[in-house]
């Protein structure tokens, strides 16, 4: 695994961010960026567990929310890949992976950090991608400011 880093100032509180990170329908926008179809099942709390699944191909990623401060960060902790919509294991490329998302806010503009632990062979589509959904994170938070 190679960690990846992107930061981004967004003109938006850290709730709104937070909001435009976790909220269904804007979720389902920006991460479909990253993979196509991609949503999120579970319940944000901390010690849950989450699943990031991708809706076209069925494949998904079973996370434990290990640290969470609401509008300032989480840490997921990757337990398992997952297929046929989060039901049954396959290889294991993302297990163990770490993701976090960082807000901090300073006079109306959030500073939004994201570390993701990324398989080598995902490296540069996640590259390629990841900046895009950060971009989009922003105009979706910049809108609604």
């Amino acid at each position: 695994m190679k960690e990846l880093q992107l930061t981004i100032q967004i003109r938006s509180s850290k709730e709104s961010v937070w909001a435009v990170l976790w909220n269904d329908e804007t979720f389902r926008d920006w991460a479909n960026i990253i993979d196509e179809g991609t949503y999120l099942e579970g319940e944000m709390k901390q010690g849950n567990e989450i699943q990031f699944i991708s809706s076209v191909n069925g494949y998904g990623v079973t996370s434990l929310i290990e640290q969470l401060r609401p509008f300032e960060y989480v840490l997921f902790r990757h337990a398992a890949d997952t297929q046929g919509n989060g039901i049954e294991d396959r290889e294991k490329e993302w297990t163990g992976g770490k993701e976090s998302y960082s807000l901090t806010e300073h006079h109306g503009i959030t500073t939004l950090v994201l570390r993701t632990d990324v398989p080598a062979e995902l490296v540069d589509i996640f590259e390629t991608r990841l900046p895009l959904a950060m971009e989009r994170i922003k105009q979706l938070a910049e809108s609604r400011a």
